[in-house]
């Protein structure tokens, strides 16, 4: 029983470790946003996502220690504070996108209108 109870407790470490990961993850995502890098924050959420799904393979079926779960719910805590956080920044990049998609339309529509009058005889 002693195996059982030390292959649990180590799996229950590598649940807590790996939202710790993810965590460092989402900070990292974070700092990207915040340096508009968006590229790079693709990247690194293609890295998270990875996390994710290893994540809850690993967590199936495994029940934590009541100090482990409040560790859980701390991490989740900050790794939300951090996913708003880049939500927001997305945001606000995706209405200037939008802004710039608009004038670049606006620009085009007034090259033609001008184009087509000075062809006019």
């Amino acid at each position: 029983m002693p195996s059982h109870q030390t292959e649990n407790a180590t799996t229950q470490e590598d649940i807590i470790a790996s939202y710790q990961s993810l965590l460092a993850s989402s900070i990292r995502m974070l700092h990207k946003a915040q340096d508009e890098d968006w590229v790079s924050l693709i990247d690194e959420e293609s890295s998270y996502v990875a996390q994710v799904e290893r994540l809850t393979r690993l967590e199936s079926g495994i029940v934590l220690e009541p100090a482990q779960v409040v560790r859980k719910a701390e991490l989740l805590a900050q790794i939300l504070v951090q996913d708003r956080e880049i939500r927001e920044r997305l945001a606000q990049r995706k209405a200037e996108l939008s802004r710039l998609i608009g004038q670049s339309q606006r620009q085009r529509q007034l090259n033609r209108a001008y184009s087509s009058s000075s062809n006019t005889p």
